[in-house]
């Protein structure tokens, strides 16, 4: 299973289309990769990560749409995570990550929608 983080620094950034570059984790051969994000164009980081062959992204904070886009091609999304992504991959391999179902309100960041 491939996964997208979206990270700043060392940490899940807390808003998915805000963020500089992903992380890509391969849950079968527990290898990463940092990858820069195309930028925050609506409707345009689904269809970058669908490309990539992403089964899984895992974010802070991240609005409806583009909720409802990952659902369209079939991609699994958790939000409300935070944290070193490290621990977030360890927490997802443990089953201890559980998606708080946040939407952000269109254009919100930072701190503002991962709660």
């Amino acid at each position: 299973m491939l996964i997208a983080i979206p990270k700043e620094g060392p940490v899940v950034c807390s808003h998915f289309g805000h963020c500089a570059e992903f992380t890509l984790y391969e849950s079968d051969t527990k290898t990463m990769k940092n990858i820069p994000s195309p930028g925050h164009v609506p409707g345009a980081l689904p269809v970058f990560l669908k490309q990539l062959g992403v089964d899984l992204v895992i974010a802070g904070g991240m609005g409806g749409n583009a909720q409802n886009l990952f659902a369209s091609y079939g991609i699994q999304v958790i939000v409300g995570a935070a944290g070193k992504i490290e621990d977030v991959i360890s927490n997802y391999e443990k089953g201890l990550l559980v998606s708080t179902g946040a939407v952000c309100s269109e254009h919100a960041h930072a701190g503002d929608c991962h709660n």
